[in-house]
């Protein structure tokens, strides 16, 4: 059974840093490239970053892009969105999702998805 299992996430002030990890399990990890997604009350779920299976390529979105670093452990099975200068904005359930091959901007071609964590930012 496929599992992705999202932690990290709590109440920050504005300003502050966080670290989410994103666990798996039931899959061959070092193939998937993994994509964080946020979702605020009341809106549609946004693409955050991605990585490839190599860690080697990675895209953001613009409005994390200089604020957020997404990496991985292979050995670990664990992708990491370091997220840092957090604004009220960024408040959000964030969830990681598992595509086999290349990263995608696109949350329908994510086969895989974890249940999420919330972060709050407090301004």
């Amino acid at each position: 059974q496929v599992r992705l299992v999202e932690s990290g996430g709590q109440l920050v002030q504005a300003g502050g840093s966080l670290r989410l990890s994103c666990a798996g399990s039931g899959l061959p990890f070092n193939i998937y490239a993994v994509g964080w997604f946020r979702q605020a009350p009341g809106k549609e779920r946004e693409f955050v970053a991605h990585i490839n299976w190599s860690g080697g390529s990675t895209n953001y979105a613009d409005s994390v892009k200089g604020r957020f670093t997404i990496s991985r452990d292979n050995a670990k099975n664990t992708v990491y969105l370091q997220m840092g200068s957090l604004k009220p904005e960024d408040t959000a359930v964030y969830s990681c999702a598992a595509i086999r091959g290349a990263g995608s901007f696109y949350a329908k071609s994510y086969e895989y998805w974890g249940r999420g964590t919330q972060v709050t930012v407090s301004s």
